[in-house]
């Protein structure tokens, strides 16, 4: 048995059925098995993840280099390694010295590690070894999602129509809970059905898009509430009223009286995008998403706010909409990997679910770290017109994601520019999504 009462069910099962019957209850186990496909295609890659970032060195990899035999690849990791500053970090204990350009002093001129090409893969880091993967533990559970920083990640991820299809043998499992104690106010011993209730209705397409993002904004604020004793129920009966309210749409008459708010939406944008470009070092290809972004909409050293809002608005309305209705699973994709990358609504550490989640939170970074790659988007397709593809798509999520998925300080300072102009809050976070 697992804390709350938690029990898996260890039977293959291709639809498992979620079901609010008195006492046990019968919840997906769904997790991003997807990742296990996964291989890296080395240099025939269009972008390096030796590239744009530091590399840390767990404590067995680097006293593995400190044994090595004297020669030239000795010597090249002795001038490189540094130890990490502050206190003794088994996961962070060393890390690579990357030079200007943030490029890892251990790339080959034909952009291989010699540490995988002269010792093999058992030699690598922690971190090169599992990246592009984002490792969890849940319930003692390791499951790994895919940084959408790496190309191929992105394609796999983006492009799959049938992306959390079990298409292997593992992993599909039925989980069996008890939740008879309503008024539990806890979270985490609920993360399961929580998690199905989250990807259910983000594959609910009766709901376009930006709804399906304001009634996940919703849950989170209601458990909040009953995380913080506001809600005079349980988890379990918010739950039930919630998966009442989206099966009955009772809430689309008021979500269709939020505006869209385009000036906004585009200035949002624009600040996100600058908080991205505010780094030392700025990918190429990240630069490229970036001209083209501004020439899509329109810019030019004579546009004004006016037409820049046109621009935009354009671009959406003629070649953005129109490819992502013909391919409604990308942008689907996209939030179901950070859904799991993040472990959304609950949030991680190290690695580790957050004791003390702060869901609505979690949502004002995952409606903005979508609303940015939206945006980004909508002036690519302005830019490409007709042409616009899924490889371009492909291109800008994994530019955009090379920057603020890798950025220490992204998200708190994201955060930050929602509460200081005053968009922490759902009408605002609504205005970001809707066009």
């Amino acid at each position: 048995m697992l804390k709350g009462g938690r029990q898996w069910l260890k039977r293959r099962c291709d639809l498992p059925i979620y079901s609010w019957e008195p006492s046990l209850q019968q919840t997906k186990l769904i997790r991003p098995e997807y990742s296990e496909r996964f291989r890296c295609i080395g240099p025939a890659c269009e972008d390096s993840c030796c590239q744009g970032w530091a590399v840390p060195i767990d404590q067995p990899a680097f006293e593995k280099y400190q044994s090595l035999p004297t020669g030239p690849l000795r010597v090249l990791l002795e001038e490189n390694m540094e130890r990490a500053p502050g206190e003794a970090n088994p996961q962070h204990f060393a890390r690579m010295r990357m030079g200007p350009s943030l490029t890892c002093p251990i790339l080959t001129e034909d952009r291989l590690c010699r540490i995988h090409a002269e010792l093999g893969e058992e030699f690598l880091c922690r971190t090169c070894a599992v990246y592009p993967r984002i490792v969890s533990t849940i319930d003692n559970l390791e499951e790994k999602a895919l940084s959408l920083s790496c190309p191929e990640a992105a394609r796999l991820v983006l492009l799959d129509p049938d992306l959390t299809t079990r298409k292997g043998t593992n992993g599909a499992y039925q989980m069996t809970w008890d939740d008879t104690r309503h008024e539990v106010r806890e979270l985490l011993p609920f993360l399961w059905p929580i998690r199905e209730i989250v990807f259910t209705l983000v594959r609910n397409r009766s709901y376009p898009l930006w709804q399906r993002m304001f009634l996940l904004g919703t849950l989170c604020r209601r458990l909040d509430g009953v995380a913080r004793g506001e809600v005079d129920r349980g988890v379990v009966p918010v739950l039930q009223g919630f998966s009442g309210a989206v099966a009955l749409g009772s809430l689309r008459a008021a979500m269709e009286q939020i505006p869209a708010d385009l000036p906004l939406q585009l200035d949002m944008v624009l600040q996100l995008a600058g908080l991205c470009r505010d780094r030392a070092v700025v990918g190429p290809r990240f630069v490229e998403c970036i001209e083209q972004f501004r020439l899509g909409i329109g810019y030019a050293p004579e546009a004004t706010l006016q037409t820049l809002i046109a621009g935009y608005a354009d671009a959406q309305q003629r070649y953005f909409a129109p490819f992502f209705k013909a391919n409604p699973h990308i942008l689907e994709n996209y939030l179901v990997n950070t859904i799991f990358r993040c472990q959304f609504p609950f949030g991680t550490k190290d690695g580790r679910l957050l004791s003390e989640p702060e869901m609505a939170r979690q949502f004002a970074l995952l409606a903005t770290q979508f609303a940015l790659v939206k945006g980004l988007l909508i002036g690519v397709a302005g830019f490409h017109k007709e042409s616009f593809s899924a490889a371009h798509v492909v291109q800008t999520v994994q530019s955009a994601s090379k920057h603020f998925e890798h950025h220490p300080q992204f998200l708190d300072r994201v955060h930050a520019l929602l509460v200081s102009t005053g968009r922490d809050n759902p009408h605002g976070l609504t205005m970001l999504l809707r066009n």
